[in-house]
């Protein structure tokens, strides 16, 4: 078992110089990232615009001089910190695998690699399935209200600020299977405790869709389904892996005993 590991110890100075190194490589990947996404901010602004318009909202504003451009910024750091996720993970995969076993190493890549898939599943949902939605259901507000004339007329900043909190709350809250996972391998919960759990899970779920999502039923309901289904999907995910390592452990429990 000892065999497994890196057989090369390093002392701390080394550490400290290994962990500078990945730092380093993840902080060059976000300058070039950054300054490339800066370069592409009107497209990319533009791409995340098309729920908007096709929700009939052809009109957008800015009321701050400086509101267009930070924007702007904002929209090539939100973009870089997506894109640059494998590199940051590749890195800090490199500075712990090292002082893994095998074993480890074995169950946790698959959860490192499911991590970057899920997150994107979540927010292509948010972007494809529940912001068109929310978009249609919040600008009907817009109309005749007691010979009034109501309209949308969103901002650059405040429509951003929209996207991003649709497109990190529903892909950290796709991560949620990752999470019961690692919980259960850890030890810190079982399979059991997950199964009888389920209506306090339904409280939470509700808690976290409020938080990640704008104001309205409607946006945490969008988020609240999901993350539901997935939770279930953990369960049977923890059963089958379970079933799977199960028999290969009965042999060495047995040899052990004789």
């Amino acid at each position: 078992m000892i065999q497994d590991i890196d057989d090369t110890k390093m002392p701390l100075l080394d550490h400290l110089i290994e962990l500078r190194r990945r730092l380093l490589w993840s902080v060059v990947a976000l300058a070039i990232g950054f300054f490339i996404c800066l370069y592409f901010a009107r497209d990319i602004f533009a791409f995340l615009a098309q729920p908007l318009l096709k929700a009939g909202q052809g009109k957008i504003i800015y009321t701050d001089i400086f509101e267009a451009f930070f924007v702007e910024i904002k929209v090539a750091f939100f973009s870089v910190m997506m894109l640059a996720f494998p590199v940051i993970a590749t890195q800090i995969w490199r500075f712990v695998a090292p002082g893994l076993y095998a074993n480890e190493k074995k169950a946790f890549l698959p959860f490192l690699l499911m991590t970057p898939v899920l997150f994107t599943a979540g927010a292509a949902m948010a972007y494809y399935v529940a912001m068109p939605v929310a978009l249609q259901f919040l600008l009907g507000f817009s109309g005749d209200v007691g010979g009034i004339q109501q309209e949308a007329l969103p901002g650059v900043g405040n429509y951003l600020g929209f996207v991003m909190k649709f497109l990190f709350g529903f892909g950290v809250a796709f991560l949620l299977p990752v999470l019961l996972m690692l919980l259960e391998r850890a030890g810190i919960v079982t399979l059991a405790q997950l199964k009888a759990g389920r209506r306090y899970a339904v409280v939470g779920i509700a808690a976290v869709s409020a938080v990640l999502t704008p104001p309205d039923i409607l946006s945490q309901i969008l988020l609240l389904v999901p993350m539901y289904l997935l939770y279930e999907l953990a369960i049977i995910a923890i059963r089958l892996t379970g079933q799977k390592s199960a028999p290969s452990n009965d042999p060495a429990t047995d040899s052990a005993g004789t």
